[in-house]
């Protein structure tokens, strides 16, 4: 036995599986199913044969079996001893309360030749390939959704508008089965687009109902808008390709390569996984990954600092690979640029090699502006999520820190006219802001260690963070070529240092000069999304999801035009207009033929939040690539 929750052991339980028990559920167990929920969080977990007890209560304990993948694909797998199962509170509480399995990742066995099921290369799956029909579509060969395919959307819409109107509090286990079995027909009906937003929302709702650390509101309103936007197009019939989204990562061969490394980034997800991938470029330019990520908490994202990863008959040590390269052959890659890990793959180590040499040069040979525009710009439609997630480099000098963000310049291109290169005249503050915040990982206090040297020239490798204005999220740094005010770091790094691993120290850096401070730290520039009343429209959309639609309704009596007002003074009048809509919309409601007040549309809600919410996010969106435009025009 053990004193930890049960969500920490408890195997992942495919969607249709919970569906399905809660379903069976008499009716009138139902209101009391949220609480019996609730009461399994302090109830311990032990281990029995081939899998896991859950002593509910003195008359009932629940057994889970998983199967060979490691997740319940089948009912039979979960067994009560009272005498009202399989039909019983007990069994459907457990079933609930486990995590949400991804059916590509442990299929049932039932549909094992499925097209979702790994391909035949052994590479692992995901949701970065693309399905037949999307092939289709880029060839232009748009088709309209089948009528299985509109009538899988409009039940996913149904289930997804409820959850909406309904908030967080009120979206208990009922509302998520419902949304697990709907994802269960999207998923039976070639919809793995929306089948992944469904079940990333029901993860979401969980995470919020159980407030656990990490999670954010912000998260689940992107999610939850992704799911509603693909479902209603698809239910009403738009033939768009990238709708019906991406089923699998297929891995295809690509002969030999020549790869060399860049950094290595820590992985702490919200669904349970954790490790290192390790970011590289291969000899054409192409930007590749090559990672181990599998089920573990923080702990296991710190250990895998010098984690050793089998690629085929090679062992990877991922410390190496970052400052290394490999020369590979009979290598897979997947359409994201993930390399696979086959048996046939074979590799010989290459030598250590530097940031300014070679592939890895070209990382900062274009102003860092300009690769910044020309990312936001170019959004992927098959994968949103993708969208801004490319590694950029750039040369900045350090001006000082504001909270546990780092304050920069982006350095003029190197002239003849001496070492110490200066900002770009005019340029705006970039903010390089931690790309993790877990204690475990040394992203906070290395950003720190940078902020107390102002004047300090850096070459960064990060990730732009496309929600906010000029800000990076730096995964390594290493030292200007050329530059004597930078930083000195041990010859075993090679020029660079991983910053969720690897600890900056004090004598890593250039002596303490005060004069080196150019500017005022508290002038550090206007943040144009965080400075518009656009912050009136977030809260808005975020209280619906968090409150439900009452929620809304409250908040519009209780303020009025103050809602409205402001954003039409600062000329952002389609915002208002849309709040409006909205706020008017939550407290529609109709009449029957004999006068009487009818139950509000959910429908018509759900479009006029989703509209708030798609214009909110493009407003943001513009406002972030309005703040690099300036820097690339300084």
């Amino acid at each position: 036995m053990t004193d930890r929750t049960p969500t920490d052991l408890l195997p992942p339980v495919l969607p249709e599986v919970a569906a399905a028990a809660v379903a069976a559920l008499p009716p009138r167990l139902h209101k009391r199913l949220d609480a019996a929920v609730g009461r399994l969080a302090g109830v311990p977990v032990g281990r029995v044969d081939g899998g896991v007890s859950v002593d509910c209560d003195a008359e009932a304990l629940v057994t889970l079996t998983p199967g060979p993948t490691g997740a319940v694909t089948g009912g039979h797998q979960a067994r009560c001893s009272c005498l009202l199962a399989p039909r019983c509170l007990h069994r459907t509480a457990v079933l609930v309360t486990c995590p949400v399995a991804d059916p590509v990742t442990h299929p049932d066995p039932a549909s094992a030749g499925a097209s979702s099921a790994p391909d035949g290369h052994g590479a692992k799956t995901g949701r970065t390939g693309r399905t037949e029909r999307s092939a289709a579509g880029r060839a232009g060969q748009n088709t309209a959704p089948t009528k299985a395919q509109r009538a899988a959307a409009g039940a996913l819409w149904r289930a997804a508008a409820a959850v909406l109107a309904a908030g967080v509090p009120a979206a208990g286990a009922v509302p998520q089965a419902e949304l697990l079995r709907a994802a269960h027909s999207a998923r039976l009906a070639g919809l793995p687009r929306a089948e992944s937003a469904a079940l990333r929302t029901v993860r979401g709702l969980r995470a919020q109902r159980e407030r656990q650390a990490g999670h954010r509101l912000a998260e689940l309103v992107e999610v939850l808008h992704d799911l509603l936007y693909v479902v209603g197009r698809l239910a009403a019939g738009d033939p768009d390709p990238a709708l019906v989204g991406i089923l699998r990562r297929a891995y295809q061969p690509d002969g030999t390569l020549e790869v060399y490394g860049v950094c290595r980034e820590p992985v702490i997800s919200a669904n349970g996984y954790a490790g290192v991938v390790t970011h590289l470029v291969a000899a054409d330019g192409r930007r590749l990954s090559f990672g181990d990520v599998k089920p573990g908490g923080p702990k296991r994202a710190r250990d895998c600092a010098r984690a050793v990863t089998e690629m085929g008959a090679v062992a990877v040590n991922h410390a190496v690979l970052a400052r290394g390269g490999l020369r590979i052959t009979g290598t897979t890659v997947s359409p994201d640029g993930r390399l696979g890990a086959g048996k046939g793959v074979r590799a010989s180590p290459l030598p250590e090699t530097d940031w300014a040499i070679g592939p890895l040069a070209e990382l900062f040979a274009r102003p860092l502006a300009e690769v910044v525009t020309a990312q936001l710009a170019a959004d992927d439609p098959e994968d949103p999520i993708r969208a801004g997630t490319a590694l950029v480099g750039g040369d900045l000098m350090v001006v000082g820190a504001v909270g546990d963000q780092v304050l920069a310049r982006e350095l003029a291109p190197a002239t003849d006219t001496g070492p110490e290169r200066a900002p770009v005249p005019d340029g705006p503050l970039i903010r390089l802001a931690p790309a993790g915040s877990h204690p475990m990982l040394a992203h906070v206090a290395n950003l720190r260690r940078l902020a107390s040297r102002p004047g300090l020239r850096i070459r960064v490798v990060g990730r732009l963070d496309p929600d906010r204005a000029s800000t990076l999220r730096p995964l390594a740094v290493g030292p200007v070529p050329g530059a004597a005010t930078t930083l000195r770091l041990p010859a075993d790094w090679h020029g660079r240092a991983d910053l969720g691993y690897e600890e900056i120290q004090g004598g890593h850096l250039p002596p303490r000069d005060p004069a080196a401070m150019t500017e005022q730290v508290l002038a550090v520039g206007v943040d144009p999304v965080a400075e518009s009343p656009l912050w009136r429209v977030r809260r808005l959309v975020e209280l619906a999801v968090s409150g439900g639609r009452r929620a809304v309704v409250e908040t519009a009596r209780g303020e009025g035009t103050a809602l409205t007002g402001p954003l039409r003074r600062a000329g952002f009048t389609t915002a208002a207009t849309v709040v409006a809509a909205l706020t008017d919309e939550s407290d529609r409601r109709g009449r029957d033929a004999f006068g009487r007040r009818t139950d509000p549309d959910p429908d018509r809600y759900a479009w006029a939040w989703l509209a708030t919410v798609a214009h909110l996010a493009a407003t943001e969106r513009e406002l972030i690539r309005s703040s690099w435009d300036r820097l690339r025009a300084g």
